[in-house]
């Protein structure tokens, strides 16, 4: 649920709003009973760097890391509580820094990072949150509750190695249910991990004593023992014994069947606990059970009812396992065994209604400016077409909010439950998702199916018909020919939305045909007003695409001054965008290489190629001419620093892409000319690595801890292959290991 405050967002300066509660330790209750030998232990100042609370559910450990939060007001606390939506590395990281940034001040260039959709975790993202982190100078915890909701694998190594940068003093803390995906292991061996099990976390006779006594439940000696052998020391199975005994005036022995196993704690539930509700508690939890986090509005909405606020307020004043997650009473949530429980139940008797909430909690998230938490629902509800309606506006600013990974979800998901050409605008922004992934293969699977199926009605952008989008698609395609990539990209102009976000993209795509087919001037003009539409429309990408196609008209017309202004501002464009490493920006990067390069600026050049051909991977035959336009500038700029090497790789590339695209207009006279020019060209001087594009997307991984089998897995290649492009790379940089690869990508600016 991406909900409420904006303040963790304006202050930290995130790429997308978040949830104020997800950030702060949760209130403790008055009656809660302080584990003091646990805090002992937690409070050691020579402990290890790394805690693992890790128990089943219902055993405290959000209680405990609360209790630690609050034990020593002078060691900072950054608090993440984990939710299933923070499976994506941007999501997660992007918290991690803004509880960071409550302790200290971070480096804005971390949250650029965040922001870009392109950047690499290995390479960008993580280097620059673990040296930010490294160079804090107050000791602090870095709490991350609920761990078990992360299971992408990629989340769990930047957990790993995010640790491995943590300064002297500070400690990683994390709480969850099921600790196999963490390395231990190792942490064990090396003496850096503090870990409290389920055994620790046990209630002992004095603890099981407070906490009745908090619930004003009288209780013998033997009362006790009895107790706390059915359940065995579980906190929650106590508490819940000790509401049994308060409401039913009971004696806690009374509660023979508890023995904290999953069964029969939803026995004792049942028959204890929720059979003590007020009927209107009782029907309000169960129908609300469905929900991970409660409002008053949200809930009045799944219900269709009104009263709700005033309901959740008595829940979680009277104790019964609903708390407060803010301040204001905003937002609640309900104790996970209680709402397993309940939601179990509300599927077996009512499972019509279930779906029916779940359509109204995605229409209340929608309406509300929760995108995620709609589309969610929707999924859980199994509602094909609400997810479809959500999605078709919600991809686009998720994605350039850096959320690739979440968007990349959404796709699997949809395909896996519905006809991709029965959703055809889903399936025409899946393909452009591909494309700027540099997926080509899958650009063309999702693109054939956007070209088929109604999508009646106007699109979320406000363009009146699908045909819109399809025209957009198909100049991008350019598969027919530089005359059908004009007609489909005037078309797209003509008719999409002035204010639609694709508009500027459409009229980029128009100048580049124009280019294509000799018609400089009139493609100039478009650039001009693409540019303008970019600065004032939700297209950051666009205007340094547009100032970058500028320069190469003024390039071509040696009207080098001129052209070295536009390079200039669509690098600054292009970073200021928070977009920097999205795939159109190599085209982007190798024009200001060429710039720089008559310029007389050659460490510059260097720079702006090693980042142009870090860019190119993703840049692929899916969006086929400023895919050749980036590799012939490229090309170019090499063989001006006698990088033979370099430009013969972007001219087989080239090649490639047009095998597939024949009729590119210009670019195929150019891509000629070019390799014309390779045989009278000077001596051969290493320049920019010429790694291939299939070795420059193995390389980053490189760097981590992955075996050639779990790079293969990775990238869905044979470990056989994988170690056919290690070899290559060692080659090519001259080096003979891994690790000396690495270092020497590094270097060069590769990495």
């Amino acid at each position: 649920m991406e909900s409420s405050t904006e303040g963790a967002q304006s202050a930290t300066g995130a790429p997308f709003e978040l949830l104020e509660s997800k950030l702060q330790p949760p209130q403790i209750a008055e009656r809660s009973v302080s584990r003091t030998d646990l805090l002992e232990r937690l409070n050691s100042s020579t402990g290890p760097q790394i805690v693992v609370v890790h128990a089943g559910p219902g055993y405290g450990k959000t209680t405990l890391l609360a209790q630690w939060a609050s034990s020593l007001p002078r060691r900072r606390f950054a608090w993440v509580s984990a939710h299933q939506e923070d499976n994506d590395p941007v999501v997660l990281l992007a918290y991690i820094a803004a509880a960071l940034a409550r302790v200290t001040a971070l480096d804005g260039n971390v949250f650029e990072a965040l922001a870009s959709p392109g950047a690499s975790m290995q390479d960008k993202i993580l280097p620059r949150l673990g040296h930010a982190m490294a160079q804090m100078q107050t000791p602090f915890v870095l709490v991350i509750d609920d761990a078990h909701a992360i299971e992408n694998q990629q989340c769990i190594e930047a957990i790993v190695a995010l640790a491995g940068h943590l300064p002297n003093g500070s400690r990683l803390a994390l709480s969850t249910r099921d600790h196999s995906a963490l390395p231990l292991g190792r942490l064990r061996t090396r003496g850096l991990l503090l870990e409290l099990s389920a055994e620790e976390l046990r209630m002992e006779n004095s603890e099981a004593r407070a906490l009745l006594s908090a619930e004003t439940v009288e209780a013998s000696d033997g009362d006790i023992d009895e107790l706390l052998r059915r359940t065995e020391g579980w906190p929650a199975g106590l508490y819940l014994a000790a509401l049994a005994a308060r409401t039913s005036e009971s004696r806690p022995s009374g509660v023979a069947m508890l023995t904290g196993k999953d069964r029969f704690v939803v026995e004792f539930l049942q028959s204890e606990f929720l059979a003590s509700l007020p009927p209107r508690e009782l029907e309000f939890l169960t129908r609300t059970s469905m929900l991970e986090l409660l409002s008053g509005p949200l809930c009045d909405a799944v219900l269709q009812s009104r009263g709700s606020s005033a309901i959740l307020e008595s829940l979680e004043r009277s104790n019964r396992f609903v708390v407060a997650l803010d301040r204001d009473g905003e937002w609640y949530r309900c104790h996970h065994l209680v709402r397993e429980t309940l939601a179990g139940e509300l599927a077996d008797s009512e499972p019509d209604r279930v779906a029916a909430m779940l359509g109204r909690a995605a229409d209340w998230c929608a309406a509300n400016g929760q995108d995620l938490a709609a589309i969610r629902y929707a999924q859980a509800a199994g509602d094909v077409p609400r997810v479809a309606t959500n999605m078709e506006r919600a991809v686009l600013p998720v994605y350039q909010s850096g959320r690739t990974a979440t968007v990349d979800a959404w796709f699997k998901w949809f395909e896996a439950h519905a006809e991709l050409e029965r959703y055809p605008a889903v399936a025409m922004v899946g393909a452009m998702f591909q494309a700027a992934t540099g997926r080509a293969t899958e650009f063309e699977r999702w693109s054939a199916c956007a070209e088929r199926g109604e999508r009646p009605g106007p699109l979320p952008d406000g363009s009146e018909s699908i045909e819109s989008w399809r025209a957009l698609l198909r100049a991008i395609r350019s598969r027919d020919g530089v005359a059908a990539m004009t007609a489909d990209a005037t078309l797209a102009v003509r008719t999409l939305a002035a204010d639609s976000p694709w508009h500027p993209l459409a009229v980029v795509i128009m100048g580049i045909s124009e280019v294509l087919g000799g018609a400089t001037e009139r493609a100039d003009d478009l650039f001009a007003d693409a540019a303008e539409e970019a600065r004032h429309l939700a297209a950051p990408d666009m205007l340094p695409i547009a100032l970058a196609e500028r320069a190469m008209i003024a390039i071509a017309a040696e009207e080098w001054m001129r052209a070295d202004g536009y390079a200039e501002h669509a690098v600054w464009a292009a970073r200021r965008s928070r977009l920097e490493d999205s795939a159109l920006n190599g085209l982007v990067y190798a024009v200001a290489a060429r710039s720089a390069l008559r310029g007389g600026r050659t460490a510059g050049a260097h720079d702006l190629l090693e980042h142009a051909q870090r860019l190119l991977p993703q840049l692929t035959y899916a969006i086929p001419a400023p895919a050749v336009q980036a590799r012939v500038e490229m090309a170019r700029a090499q063989l001006e620093l006698a990088d033979q090497g370099g430009a013969r790789t972007m001219l087989d590339e080239i090649g490639a892409i047009l095998r597939r695209c024949p009729d590119l207009g210009i670019l195929g006279g150019q891509a000629a000319e070019l390799r014309s020019s390779l045989s009278a060209a000077g001596r051969d001087v290493p320049g920019v690595s010429p790694l291939t594009e299939a070795e420059l997307r193995v390389l980053p991984l490189l760097s981590t801890h992955l075996t050639f089998r779990e790079i293969g897995e990775r990238l869905y290649l044979s470990r056989h292959t994988v170690k056919s492009h290690a070899m290559s790379i060692y080659r090519k940089l001259g080096v003979g290991s891994r690790g000396a690869a690495v270092e020497r990508a590094r270097e060069i600016g590769l990495l």
